[in-house]
């Protein structure tokens, strides 16, 4: 594998894994906008072919079948998104989680030493934490992931670091929880959505009667869980810088968020302000594992890459959100 880097600035050939997601997508678009060439390569298995940008080429096929010829065409760097990502499918059927994160990861790395693809960034989690014994979340905070979802992205970690060592691989890992906002016509739609901000704005939409508060007596400010949340384009840009701070032989973990996270209540508060919708909310038992707080402190991004948060005001990630739903109510009203 090739120890080589690109300087920084420097146009690369990238291929963008899962690239018609909602991350890929507008990780995809933000490298074309930098003066990248990029190749998505999706399944659309959650993916939608409409959501790839203008200017990406398309493979449709598997991340791993795909790279192991693809690859030899010459890249720069492969930015892996491609993952199964429910938290309770992962529980319940644990095989599909295995094989399709962790073993197609590990072709996805093989085929990468192959053909001397020079470096990686993996879009991994904050799940890799499970239930962390401190609200803020350093890097250096053990990893005991509490859902299969969280134990496979644990596991792609670990190989990536063996692999920079063995091979020579410059590689970062992004791990994140919530994510919001939308950036242009590239959003969130899920076919199972499990996301608050989503959720509460299919309430405004008429496709959801209310919304659920899972517990309001944590020990927070008004009694609602705590979590991070971090705009798309934001989370775009952390992977625009890694992939140009990406070092040959070692494997990097930065942990991103707002650094000081929204309550529930928040949230909710949030969508009726932007969308002049009442939204009503309905108190229910809180979910076993649900933590009081979780944000993660992305202070090692900061000074590594100097990555900064441009869009944490929480009103405003609702409103691209819900700019996005309603262009895609009015495209597609039935």
């Amino acid at each position: 594998m090739s120890t080589d880097t690109a300087p920084s600035g420097k146009p690369m050939k990238l291929v963008v894994t899962g690239g018609a997601g909602y991350i890929g997508s507008v990780c995809a678009t933000r490298l074309l906008e930098a003066g990248h060439s990029v190749t998505v390569v999706d399944d659309l298995s959650t993916g939608h072919e409409d959501a790839i940008p203008e200017g990406a080429e398309f493979v449709h096929g598997d991340a791993a079948e795909v790279a192991e010829t693809l690859l030899g065409q010459g890249f720069d760097g492969v930015l892996h998104f491609a993952a199964k990502s429910l938290v309770g499918e992962s529980m319940q059927d644990p095989g599909i989680y295995w094989r399709g994160n962790v073993l197609t990861s590990l072709r996805l790395l093989d085929a990468m030493r192959t053909h001397g693809t020079p470096r990686l960034v993996f879009s991994s989690t904050a799940a890799t934490y499970g239930e962390p014994d401190t609200g803020l979340i350093p890097e250096t905070a053990p990893t005991r992931p509490t859902n299969t979802y969280g134990a496979t992205k644990l596991a792609i970690d670990h190989a990536i670091t063996s692999y920079a060592r063995a091979h020579g691989l410059a590689a970062v890992s992004l791990r994140y929880f919530n994510v919001a906002g939308a950036y242009g016509r590239f959003g969130e739609r899920h076919a199972t959505e499990t996301h608050l901000i989503p959720i509460v704005l299919q309430v405004a939409t008429g496709d959801r009667a209310q919304v659920q508060i899972y517990g309001d007596d944590y020990p927070t400010d008004d009694g609602t869980a705590v979590r991070d949340y971090i705009h798309v384009a934001d989370l775009a840009d952390a992977h625009l810088l890694a992939v140009e701070h990406a070092i040959a032989g070692e494997h990097e973990i930065y942990n991103l968020g707002n650094g000081t996270g929204f309550s529930v209540r928040q949230v909710i508060e949030a969508c009726r302000e932007v969308t002049g919708h009442p939204i009503p909310a309905a108190v229910a038992p809180r979910r076993a594992g649900d933590p009081a707080v979780l944000v993660a402190s992305s202070e090692r991004a900061r000074t590594a890459m100097g990555w900064k948060p441009q869009r944490a005001d929480l009103a405003g990630m609702v409103a691209d959100a819900w700019r996005f739903t309603q262009d895609r109510k009015q495209a597609n009203p039935a």
